[in-house]
């Protein structure tokens, strides 16, 4: 099984705006790769080049933070797996925001990394709290469902079956098939056309 992931705590990074999608958290020209390693330093690349330093990700005052708070709708358009792999191999262990789209959040889910909602109040003054105060720490505790700093605490939505599989630790698909090795090859050994008709 893997590891239980029952809370995140870390520093805070704001991105503001609304359809961010995977194209612009990780271009196209990056999705060449045989593996993910490498992919965090190209992270929104071409949004940084434009914001000539001023991007979230570059800001020194946001420098390791662990959860990436955004607005609506965040990791839209194509179902590129690069886009979580980028954003974890960046430093960020979950995400706060006002909504996710579904196959960025499964594909979260997959490696361990929490999508959780906030009302729309209640993420305007955390994004407020933390543009405010870079350095105070940031409690997603997913067992409350519940996200903690200093502006307050507010409650957060995990999709059931996400929450569950964070939760218990069955998140990692892998993990999960290794840990059933055996009852695999029982029950493969059982089935007549894996194993061979009786003559």
């Amino acid at each position: 099984m893997a590891e239980r992931i029952e809370r995140i705590v870390g520093r805070g990074c704001v991105l503001r705006g609304d359809d961010i999608d995977t194209d612009r958290v990780i271009p196209a020209r990056f999705l060449r790769c045989v593996t993910f390693d490498g992919l965090g330093e190209h992270a929104f690349e071409d949004d940084r080049k434009q914001a000539k330093g001023d991007h979230p990700l570059d800001v020194a005052r946001f420098a390791g933070a662990e959860i990436l708070i955004v607005g609506r709708n965040f990791g839209c358009g194509s179902s590129r797996e690069h886009a979580p792999q980028a954003l974890q191999r960046r430093g960020f262990r979950a995400f706060l925001g006002a909504s996710f789209a579904e196959i960025f959040a499964g594909n979260c889910t997959a490696l361990g990394l929490p999508c959780a909602t906030l009302e729309a109040a209640d993420l305007a003054r955390l994004m407020d709290a933390v543009e405010a105060d870079p350095e105070q720490e940031i409690t997603l505790d997913l067992e409350a469902s519940r996200v903690h700093c200093r502006a307050g605490s507010f409650a957060a939505h995990i999709a059931p079956g996400a929450r569950e599989q964070l939760l218990q630790g069955s998140w990692n698909a892998t993990a999960v098939l290794l840990e059933a090795g055996e009852r695999i090859e029982r029950t493969a050994a059982s089935l007549p056309y894996l194993s061979g008709f009786e003559t």
